[in-house]
């Protein structure tokens, strides 16, 4: 990582695991920018600029492959990794949110340090396999 601390968005509309998975991310060095709505992690996310977007699958007003799929489309965000996080982990499911443009595709429960794991990877230019 370099000196900057990398600023992490997190789209997450259960609180519980919003909190968890921000705290883990806090404690690691990263800046978060928390959303529990896909409207507002959409509008986070052209605001902020983050080096990585974290978003659930389903959320309120948005969904995450939505979201996915308008910052591809938008040049400021085009180049943005996504990590998507779902309950759902079929095939189907995975191969639907890598192709609205997820970079990495994560299925909860997970373990934090898989999760830290991942993110490191994917913001030092590595791409993970899929959970």
């Amino acid at each position: 990582m370099s000196d900057r601390a990398h600023r992490i968005l997190i789209a997450e509309d259960e609180p519980d695991l919003l909190l968890l998975i921000s705290a883990t991310l806090m404690s690691a060095g990263f800046d978060v920018v928390e959303t529990a709505d896909g409207i507002d992690a959409l509008a986070a996310a052209r605001q902020h600029l983050p080096d990585l977007a974290l978003l659930d699958v389903m959320l309120p007003g948005l969904t995450g492959p939505e979201i996915a799929r308008a910052l591809r489309e938008d040049p400021a965000t085009a180049a943005m990794p996504i990590v998507m996080l779902s309950a759902r982990g079929q095939s189907d499911d995975v191969e639907q949110g890598l192709e609205s443009g997820a970079d990495h595709y994560m299925v909860k429960p997970f373990i934090p340090s898989d999760l830290m794991r991942a993110l490191r990877a994917i913001l030092a230019g590595e791409l993970p396999g899929t959970d």
